[in-house]
């Protein structure tokens, strides 16, 4: 993946949801103006869920999300239908799609209830209005039965679809520049020194997409990155000239780069930041504190939000699960999710730790932060653990006073 490339996890995820025949597919292939989803009068054309990534002009680069029918049926019909009901975990707008011909019935109500209380924008759009005689009056009474006012569509006309366009517009997510990965925490022209080794998960020939979308974020804040390995990070700040902001490093080799990097410079690791970028860095602090209250049996679940190549060393198979234990000295059940997954069950967990969560976008990791919290289970990430398990958290929480205050709080 070069820089200049946007990752599916950086991209608006507008998912359509609706039952079987509604014309989702229809509707995916007007706004993007291709013929990118299979359209067929026969119910049930699309199963699992489909995601495209494109650029869609004026709405900028986003994944396409066409699910399954709410009204499948049969033991599949069932799996699909939950399939479709994980993708609001990570969906940015919803479209809602309507049959004209059919009207709104319990399926089309009970997704916009559940659509409703996790409070996605959503757009409800009244689809095959070139079928129908009344649409005007149909259309008032969908959006008094469900106050939400109605778009009207034809995918088959294209009428409607750009006042379609222009209301995805209108509810994007407001959050672009309020997260960065580390644009806040510096200035035009400030040196930061990008610790990065080799990882052997990474694919031959690339930087792991944390390092990627960090040195971006540099670069667009007008700031100077520097990357080396751990090994030449000594010599590297020796020969800068001037003293770096900030000192970002991969977490695995967190023992050496602190003792490498002067008390008086800033010094994190790209977990961390992607806590604050993905999530929310307090709640994952409080989650570090739960470690030490751990008892034996409790059960704890490690979550990746990818899908690797287990190395010998794992650092989420192997290393986490023996810290864990070696820091609490207790006898910990481990459980382990990955990709799309997370759990259907999280009050059976005593604690969570998850990956840094680079491969979802932050809808899905502040929903997973917020399952967890629904059950009062607390949640942290990689990168925190590792910190505290080494004894350094508290100083690569520096850069971040309101959670250094938080994990210095009795």
């Amino acid at each position: 993946m070069s820089l200049n490339e946007t990752p599916r996890s950086e991209r608006v995820h507008i998912a359509l949801f609706g039952r079987r025949n509604a014309g989702k597919s229809s509707i995916i292939n007007a706004i993007t103006n291709q013929d990118i989803a299979i359209v067929s009068d026969v119910k049930g054309t699309t199963t699992d869920p489909v995601y495209k990534s494109m650029e869609i002009l004026p709405i900028g680069p986003c994944v396409i999300i066409d699910t399954a029918g709410l009204d499948d049926i049969g033991e599949l019909g069932n799996l699909r239908r939950e399939k479709t009901l994980e993708v609001l975990q990570k969906t940015d707008i919803a479209l809602v799609v309507i049959d004209s011909s059919a009207g709104i019935n319990e399926y089309d109500k009970e997704i916009i209830g559940i659509i409703n209380e996790k409070k996605i924008p959503i757009i409800i759009i009244l689809n095959k209005i070139d079928k129908c005689d009344n649409i005007n009056e149909l259309s008032e009474k969908i959006s008094n039965e469900i106050n939400i006012p109605v778009t009207l569509v034809s995918a088959v006309t294209k009428n409607g679809i750009k006042e379609l366009k222009e209301k995805i517009i209108n509810v994007l997510p407001e959050e672009e520049d309020k997260f960065k990965i580390v644009g806040d925490l510096i200035n035009p022209g400030d040196f930061v020194v990008l610790v990065t080794p080799i990882d052997k998960a990474a694919p031959k020939g690339r930087l792991i997409l944390p390092q990627q979308q960090t040195i971006r974020d540099i670069l667009e804040s007008d700031a100077i990155a520097v990357v080396t390995k751990e090994y030449e990070l000594r010599e590297t700040l020796e020969n800068l000239g001037r003293k770096p902001k900030m000192v970002v490093t991969d977490s695995q080799v967190f023992l050496k780069v602190a003792a490498d990097t002067p008390k008086d410079i800033f010094m994190t690791s790209f977990s961390i930041l992607f806590a604050r970028y993905k999530g929310d860095l307090t709640e994952l602090v409080k989650g570090v504190k739960a470690i030490k209250k751990l008892k034996d049996g409790d059960k704890v679940l490690i979550s990746e939000g990818c899908t690797h190549h287990r190395q010998s060393d794992d650092i989420g198979r192997v290393k986490i699960p023996r810290w864990i234990r070696q820091i609490t000295g207790k006898k910990i059940d481990f459980e382990y999710t990955s990709g799309t997954s997370f759990t259907q069950d999280v009050k059976k967990y005593s604690l969570i730790v998850h990956c840094g969560g680079c491969m979802l976008n932050r809808r899905a990791m502040v929903q997973r932060i917020n399952d967890a919290g629904e059950f009062n289970v607390p949640i942290t990430n990689y990168g925190m653990l590792i910190a505290y398990v080494q004894g350094i958290l508290d100083r690569a929480l520096e850069p971040f006073p309101l959670a250094k205050y938080i994990w210095n709080e009795e």
